[in-house]
């Protein structure tokens, strides 16, 4: 395991006041920590003088683009451990000197798995494994945050939609009001979601039966700065490249399925307010995406993209893939009761703001298709 120090300075006090104390002297651990979320999470807590400690094996494209502005700007406060979550020794060394723990480090496409269920179970079923036993063995463990899917929901043929112009949309009131709940069947349909669903599950059976602190988030599309979207996974910085570079975009399926999107500030508040609070939030699932209110379809972010950049993207389809929901928004009733939390950005400003962004950061290019 490598272990780098960025710069010669010494962390600063802690500037935040959480409910679960954190320590100026021990980082938050962030699994996957030079990836979109995780250096989102990682500058949230670095901006507050609080040091964290990046784990990643700095294996998928574009993370060490991250990595770099995230050293270049916090130095000393930003601790890089290269290593894989596999390897139970780098671990347990890494989980004993944390005061909270992120667990973001995955095999998040489903195409992949698909490929090789094999390196998919490994890192997501047993990497997760080797973070809850390395947190178990401790006599006191930290607060930690696991990052699931809405893919544990597996297709969701069951619900009823009716086809619009531009979108499906539920024909039950209830889950067009609220989106899907977490009492909704889970459902596997991937090796991906199998992996991803043990994970989920042994983090719940952890928390009951060796009281661990921790907290599960079934997330939906997450998008934002430095992320770089490619063909399985990131499909609204995926067309937004896509756009800038005047590239076509290949549709799997009509163009009409639905997420509910939330912008990584909003995610990273919900994450704190999760860990924060995590009395009343351990041992819980929560779904976690921008609700009902904030809503697209992939035909309704071309039309955002078109008023954009000035033109509308070329547009190829393809047939659907395997294991893909027409329709999935998240009811995020069950994390604004338990914490107060609620989404702030509007997916008009945060597919703005996440242009910009990648405009000014555009990474090299790459294949034009994406999938949801």
């Amino acid at each position: 395991m490598k272990r780098q120090r960025n710069g010669n300075g010494k962390p600063r006090p802690n500037a935040s006041r959480s409910r679960a104390p954190l320590d100026p002297f021990r980082p938050v651990l962030i699994t996957g920590g030079a990836g979109f979320v995780g250096v989102n999470v990682a500058a949230h807590w670095a901006r507050q003088g609080q040091p964290v400690m990046i784990f990643d094996n700095l294996s998928r494209p574009g993370v060490r683009r991250n990595l770099d502005w995230l050293t270049g700007r916090y130095g000393s406060l930003v601790e890089v451990e290269t290593a894989d979550i596999r390897d139970e020794r780098a671990v347990r060394q890494a989980v004993s000197c944390a005061c909270r723990i992120y667990h973001f480090a995955a095999q998040v496409a489903v195409t992949t798995s698909f490929a090789d269920p094999a390196s998919d179970f490994e890192v997501n079923a047993r990497g997760t494994f080797n973070v809850l036993e390395a947190a178990r063995r401790m006599a006191d463990p930290p607060p930690l945050l696991f990052t699931s899917t809405n893919k544990v929901y597996g297709n969701l043929k069951q619900m009823e939609l009716v086809e619009g112009e531009t979108r499906y949309t539920p024909t039950d009131r209830a889950t067009r009001d609220h989106g899907a709940g977490e009492d909704h069947p889970l459902d596997f349909h991937s090796p991906y979601g199998c992996s991803k669903g043990a994970a989920d599950q042994y983090v719940l059976d952890y928390a009951r039966c060796y009281n661990l602190p921790a907290v599960v988030f079934r997330m939906s599309c997450i998008y934002g700065p430095h992320q770089c979207g490619n063909e399985d996974q990131g499909w609204v910085a995926h067309f937004l490249l896509s756009a800038l570079r005047d590239e076509p975009i290949c549709i799997y399926g009509d163009g009409k399925q639905v997420r509910d999107v939330l912008f990584v500030e909003d995610l990273v508040e919900a994450m704190t307010a999760a860990l924060d609070q995590i009395d009343a939030t351990r041992g819980r699932a929560f779904n976690i995406g921008g609700g009902p209110e904030n809503t697209l379809s992939l035909l309704e972010l071309l039309y955002l993209i078109e008023d954009l950049v000035g033109r509308r993207p070329e547009v190829r389809y393809a047939p659907w893939r395997k294991g893909d929901q027409r329709y999935y928004v998240s009811d995020i009733r069950t994390m604004k009761s338990a914490t107060g939390w609620r989404p702030r950005v509007s997916p008009e400003e945060g597919v703005e703001r996440l242009c910009r962004w990648l405009d000014a950061n555009r990474p090299a290019a790459r294949p034009a298709v994406a999938a949801v």
